[in-house]
């Protein structure tokens, strides 16, 4: 990945001016140039610096901030750089940490004087309600971005506050919540029926703050946000080989397939096809970064040793006092509840390992001794060989009130959606003068099984759980690591006026049953390309 990404970086290094100017734009055309282009490339420049250690990139990204500065003299950012101005914090505190020069921390501060007041516009909000309007106020990844701004932000201060960013997200998830962790957005934010979409950039975007956020504080509920999105919305918006993606997803999603008439608030009908382009391109540059990252967000340094973020498989080396050590992460989570942390030291040394429970299980014990959920449990020893620090979650069923008298199914770390049987059509055609042939085309996904069904009781202990071997693509639709059973009854459902046979009913014509309790396979909601995830209760 880092020999791939060289080539790109050199290029963009080899077209930095000599004023430190970075954008792809004429010397005619700066003054009108969207600086959100240099944000984002020196926000790529400070992930490949840590990646891969290339010592060209601080002087680079020096350089584009000191010219940044000027330009933005005479010149205030508008559109995108306006509404995103705190996405500049990350490649300003990266140069200033290297060199403690003041006028860095002087731009920082003047990019928020012009940049989207969000605290006043969330002091005030007028998005409570979905409009069928596109707004830079509203847009969803703009919001996503945006619940960091005021933790980065507040950096300038010198002591840490995340109050606003947990007051957006609180208010995000009020109005515009999801069933599984995010908000709706299709493109400005859209309310919170769960047949209304959610952009894929979001997703990512929204990963991407709660990384950073923990990063900032250290309080585990961002790395709980983190995990809820990367092993529920993201997958879910991908097909498990990842040739092809979504635009916009929506929980309750029974078809995917060019709409009759079109429902998302303003953007296109083809938004939840899966393919190469679905509507815009953004996504397709855009969703392959949510890996790479998440899996940087696995281990932390903190001033006294090794902290332990997102659980996930992976191995850190790194040194501590000058003594070489590995600590991997050995687990099949969010499958399965062991976590074992391997610390392998090449001689004694004292640190602290800091694991984390997540706050989403109901307890967990660690080397026999409990723990709760939702802590950091520090452990201060002296690491010498190979040592195994043990952890076992315990995980419950819950069924989680959504709005409208529906109800979603969770365990632990992952939500789950009904078994729907899916039939893939190809669409392979030319837009735009590029031939969309397979693998770069689109898929229309059409329901081989009947959906229209209600829960037949609340009684979790009837619930049975299936587990399986994770497959080679963990979360492949046709081989889904776990599988609950779950007791239901048909209903009459329905569909929106206008789609028949392709989207659901907010909420169904009736939940009186029309037939037998029978036992249905609920799979984990990132393994599922189509979803019934918020569902009533039948009526006794």
């Amino acid at each position: 990945m880092k020999a791939r990404a060289q080539r790109y970086i050199d290029a963009i290094i080899a077209n930095q001016r000599e004023d430190g100017w970075i954008c792809p734009c004429t010397v005619e055309e700066r003054a009108g140039y969207d600086m959100w282009a240099l944000y984002l490339l020196c926000k790529v420049l400070t992930v490949y610096y840590d990646c891969a250690g290339d010592e060209r990139v601080p002087d680079v990204i020096y350089r584009a901030l000191k010219n940044l500065k000027e330009h933005i003299a005479a010149h205030p950012i508008f559109a995108w750089a306006h509404s995103r101005w705190f996405e500049c914090l990350i490649p300003i505190y990266f140069s200033y940490a290297r060199t403690g020069e003041q006028w860095l921390l002087d731009l920082a501060a003047e990019l928020k004087k012009q940049g989207m007041d969000y605290e006043a516009m969330y002091a005030d909000w007028k998005y409570k309600e979905p409009l069928n309007q596109w707004l830079q106020e509203s847009h969803v990844v703009n919001q996503a971005m945006a619940i960091k701004a005021g933790g980065l932000a507040s950096v300038l201060s010198g002591k840490v506050d995340d109050s606003f960013s947990e007051k957006m997200y609180d208010m995000l998830h009020e109005y515009h919540g999801t069933a599984v962790g995010h908000f709706t957005g299709d493109e400005c934010l859209s309310g919170d029926s769960p047949t209304q979409g959610t952009e894929l950039c979001g997703v990512v975007e929204a990963m991407y703050s709660y990384e950073l956020l923990y990063e900032l504080t250290g309080d585990p509920i961002w790395a709980d946000r983190l995990e809820i999105l990367a092993y529920n919305a993201f997958p879910a918006t991908c097909s498990a080989d990842m040739w092809t993606h979504q635009y916009d997803q929506m929980t309750n999603q029974i078809a995917c397939v060019r709409l009759e008439n079109n429902i998302f608030r303003t953007n296109s009908a083809e938004s939840n096809l899966f393919g190469l382009e679905p509507n815009f391109g953004c996504c397709t540059a855009n969703f392959n970064q949510g890996w790479p990252k998440f899996a940087l967000s696995t281990f932390y340094r903190t001033d006294d040793g090794i902290a332990a973020g997102a659980i996930a498989p992976a191995v850190l080396t790194t040194k501590i006092n000058g003594i070489g050590v590995t600590v991997e992460c050995d687990t099949a989570y969010p499958f399965g509840n062991t976590v074992n942390y391997i610390v392998t030291s090449d001689g004694p040394v004292e640190f602290t390992l800091s694991v984390r429970v997540p706050s989403f299980v109901e307890g967990a014990v660690i080397d026999g001794e409990s723990a709760e959920a939702g802590s950091i449990v520090t452990l201060r020893r002296v690491w010498e060989g190979r040592s195994v620090v043990n952890m076992v979650f315990d995980y419950a069923i819950h069924f989680e009130p959504r709005p409208r008298n529906l109800y979603t199914l969770s365990r632990g770390p992952l939500y789950y959606t009904l078994d729907i049987g899916e039939e893939w059509t190809k669409l392979e055609y030319s837009r735009d003068g590029v031939d969309r042939i397979f693998p770069y085309c689109d898929y229309e996904i059409r329901p081989t099984t009947d959906w229209q069904t209600a829960f037949a009781s609340d009684d979790v202990a009837k619930i049975e759980i299936e587990e399986h071997s994770i497959p080679d693509m963990p979360f492949s639709e046709k081989n889904p690591a776990i599988v609950l059973k779950v007791d239901m009854v048909p209903i009459d459902w329905g569909f929106r006026e206008g789609n028949e046979n392709t989207v659901a009913r907010t909420v169904p014509n009736s939940t009186v049953p029309i037939g037998d309790t029978v036992k249905l396979r609920f799979k984990p909601y990132g393994a599922s390309n189509l979803h019934l995830t918020e569902i009533p209760f039948a009526q006794k």
